[in-house]
């Protein structure tokens, strides 16, 4: 069975959401401190005072976010290599007999996960002092423009304390960058570092239990929605490991001892995917290539009716809900929490509208902000 990082992509859904839920769990903590008491003449000194309260509090949310998210990533990245195992054993099964195939089921896999899964672990690890010092800083930040509003005559306490909370429930936990230089917030980091990880398992785990078979070449699908890094490897043959760059081989065919066939290969699996192929959210899949047997693939697969940009749309729409659930959560009045929701609901409308027209899934965990209230 074919392999791709679509095949554990639902596995980090389950990571991201417990950071979705302590984001949230963190906007509700700050936004109920500062909004008690908000009309007493001395709410700036109460609020100062009760830093340490506030600490405690984050710390807390943190301790639960580690401990549950070591061990979730741990899972996802176990699940992945178990799915891409059985992808490549499923795939043997058709074409592998004898010793090739007791090979590929025997190969040992408890060090690869605990090394997938640790350097995860290792990568989200700064999250944790982002949490507390974004937290502390939007606090004593709130504080401040509230408490200089009534002097500069522009706002009431109230209104700046509502506006700068909105800002935070805006943007969320940043300070985020990654390897390309671009900027996340804190459950978006997660998860596309989650997500990476475990189409990153999937594969390994795939081409992993090809080589103990022997199998030396793999063939990409035809796939829609391509993105352009993705789209000049369509269709094409590659080495399973080995070097970089297009030529022709001379290959044993994968039944008839003694002949031997020609194969255009493209360059490596990891030329490739160094190049942007099998990158989170891409819909190729690889598979074996047997010489002299498999045929170029069909025609793509009729998932929906959709382009790349509309796919890409989707996960704007998806966004702003998650984006507008943060506003909510972060309201000190009732008629703007109101005002959020009914931005949430506008935006889910426009996401069910776009899957009619195009046959996209909805994807509702990826709107999910999480209850998270309960930390």
């Amino acid at each position: 069975m074919p392999v791709s990082p679509e095949t554990a992509e639902d596995l980090a859904a389950a990571v991201s959401s417990l950071y979705e839920q302590a984001e949230l769990a963190l906007i509700e903590r700050i936004t109920r401190a500062l909004a008690s008491d908000l009309d007493s003449p001395l709410w700036a000194e109460l609020k100062l005072a009760a830093l340490g309260n506030l600490r405690t509090a984050i710390d807390e949310i943190i301790a639960v976010l580690e401990a549950d998210a070591t061990g979730a990533m741990h899972q996802a990245v176990a699940d992945a290599y178990e799915r891409g195992q059985q992808a490549a054993i499923a795939e043997l099964g058709a074409v592998a007999t004898g010793q090739a195939l007791a090979a590929a089921e025997a190969l040992p896999t408890a060090a690869v996960v605990d090394r997938l899964a640790s350097a995860l672990v290792g990568e989200t690890a700064p999250v944790y002092a982002r949490i507390l010092r974004t937290g502390m800083d939007v606090y004593r930040q709130v504080i401040a423009e509230a408490s200089a509003a009534p002097v500069l005559g522009a706002q009431t306490r109230r209104q700046a304390a509502s506006r700068a909370l909105a800002k935070f429930a805006d943007r969320g936990v940043t300070g985020f960058v990654d390897s390309r230089g671009r900027a996340w917030n804190l459950t978006s980091y997660v998860e596309m570092a989650t997500r990476s990880a475990v189409g990153r398992a999937a594969v390994q785990a795939h081409t992993d239990r090809l080589a103990a078979a022997g199998v030396e070449l793999v063939v990409v699908s035809d796939a829609p929605e391509e993105c352009p890094r993705c789209k000049p490897w369509e269709g094409k043959v590659l080495r399973r490991e080995g070097p970089s760059g297009a030529g022709v081989v001379e290959m044993e065919h994968a039944t008839e001892d003694g002949r031997t066939v020609r194969v255009r290969v493209a360059g490596s699996l990891q030329e490739a995917r160094s190049k942007g192929l099998m990158h989170p959210n891409c819909r190729h899949t690889v598979s074996i290539y047997l010489p002299g047997l498999t045929r170029p693939s069909g025609p793509k697969r009729d998932r929906s009716r959709a382009t790349y940009e509309q796919s890409q749309q989707q996960r704007y729409l998806e966004r702003q809900v998650r984006a507008w659930k943060r506003r909510a959560a972060g309201a000190v009045e009732e008629k703007d929490r109101r005002a959020a929701s009914a931005r949430v609901r506008a935006y889910q409308s426009r996401i069910r509208e776009l899957v009619s027209e195009t046959g996209l899934p909805r994807k509702s965990h990826r709107e999910q902000v999480g209850a998270g209230a309960g930390r």
